[in-house]
């Protein structure tokens, strides 16, 4: 798949009504919403930081369309961004979907002029973030991600493929340097410094906020996962995996939005999710009513946090003993009970490097979403500002301990336990 330059002059924002053409034209998409296209029910959904986002449905079907705009959407047209991230994320779905199965939408159609895919409308799914602050249970959400993070991220390492075929995919995604650019800025440096982008929940957090940004030793952790971030290209990762990139049913879980696609630490996608998860949790005192004070809600989701993990760790080490073909430890070398032995442990050390990755930028995540410029809705929407800097509190709290304190856990049983420590009540 090749990166071909489109002109400018033939992109145009699509709207509702120049939509409706669009999609005629397609005959299988066309064919799957059935009737007349002026008949058509077309809303835009979009409340992501991003693109437009739109919702077709025609007699006998339905589908999400997603646009990028030439800008970031949550800054308008001063913050420019090229729409070719459409191509990026479209690489990304052909790339992983033949391993990780129903658990991505299914890709309708790409048009690389208007950097525009139609997919399949997901439903009766919800963004996970919102069944979150809502207090659902997904009983099947924690095994899903982590089975799709292993099998997205193994079978696209060098661990199950030649390095010839790795670095040419690689070079496609090295492309995508505008949206690399921003997860650098806005995760790695803004919410450590001042920045005109940053914003928090003032004033209650205005000493806190002053305090970590003297941190040199948080600084410095954090900088050298920014470092790892750039340097390790281990696989292909999402590169946004976080609670509003996931669609959730009772029995269903989809990732959307791969649009950060790039080569790098398989532990950027594991901590953005266990992140999310952490932050869901410090939330929940925020979402908590008189009929349900969300107690038993937050060791829900402590359990989803530690069965991601586990989910993760199993599933990529049993890829890695049936799927082995790849130049990184070949198996040609380890012939014999002894070569078994060594591998076997060579393969735990890996993996108890995964899980320390997964720790810092997952704490990473947390500071972002809390001190940078795009927050979460799981503290923005707690209308009491006292309340809301009570939880932010906890979670940056916990945030600086994973980052300076990285020792102290060993397990995802031993962040478990923490969590709760960690929090003002």
């Amino acid at each position: 798949m090749s990166r071909a330059a489109v002109p400018a002059s033939t992109y145009r924002p699509l709207d509702v009504e120049s939509l409706r053409p669009f999609l005629a034209a397609q005959a299988k998409v066309r064919e799957l919403l059935g009737g007349r296209p002026a008949t058509w029910r077309i809303r835009e959904v979009g409340d992501g930081n991003l693109n437009l986002v739109f919702i077709v449905e025609g007699a006998d079907g339905a589908v999400c369309v997603k646009q990028a705009l030439p800008y970031v959407r949550a800054a308008g047209p001063s913050w420019p961004m090229p729409p070719d991230r459409a191509f990026y994320e479209n690489a990304y779905y052909l790339a992983v979907a033949p391993h990780v199965g129903g658990l991505i939408p299914a890709i309708y159609h790409y048009d690389p002029e208007l950097y525009c895919t139609v997919m399949e409308r997901l439903a009766p799914h919800i963004i996970l973030r919102h069944g979150l602050i809502a207090g659902r249970r997904y009983p099947q959400l924690a095994r899903h991600l982590g089975e799709y993070v292993a099998r997205a991220c193994f079978f696209t390492s060098d661990l199950a493929r030649a390095f010839e075929r790795n670095m040419e995919t690689m070079a496609l995604f090295a492309g995508n340097k505008a949206l690399v650019r921003i997860t650098v800025d806005l995760i790695f440096a803004d919410p450590y410094c001042e920045s005109a982008r940053n914003r928090h929940t003032s004033p209650p957090l205005d000493a806190l906020v002053a305090q970590l940004r003297a941190d040199t030793q948080l600084k410095v952790a954090a900088a050298r996962f920014g470092q790892k971030f750039l340097n390790d290209t281990q696989a292909l990762v999402h590169g946004d995996l976080h609670s509003g990139s996931v669609m959730v049913s009772e029995t269903d879980s989809r990732v959307i939005d791969p649009e950060f696609a790039f080569y790098g630490p398989i532990g950027f996608d594991l901590g953005a999710f266990f992140g999310n998860l952490l932050l869901s949790w410090y939330s929940q005192p925020g979402h908590a009513t008189a009929a349900d004070d969300r107690v038993a809600y937050r060791q829900w989701i402590l359990e989803q946090a530690g069965a991601f993990w586990e989910s993760f760790r199993g599933r990529f080490l049993a890829l890695w003993a049936e799927h082995a073909e790849g130049d990184a430890f070949p198996r040609r070398m380890f012939g014999g009970p002894e070569g078994a032995a060594a591998l076997g442990a060579a393969r735990e050390a890996f993996m108890d490097t995964l899980f320390a990755d997964m720790l810092g930028f997952a704490a990473c995540k947390m500071i972002r979403r809390i001190l940078g410029f795009a927050h979460v809705l799981d503290f923005e929407s707690i209308a009491d500002a006292n309340l809301r800097a009570q939880c932010e509190t906890g979670a940056l709290a916990m945030a600086r301990l994973l980052l300076t304190r990285p020792l102290q856990f060993r397990a995802v049983a031993d962040v478990i336990a923490a969590v709760p420590g960690v929090a003002v009540r």
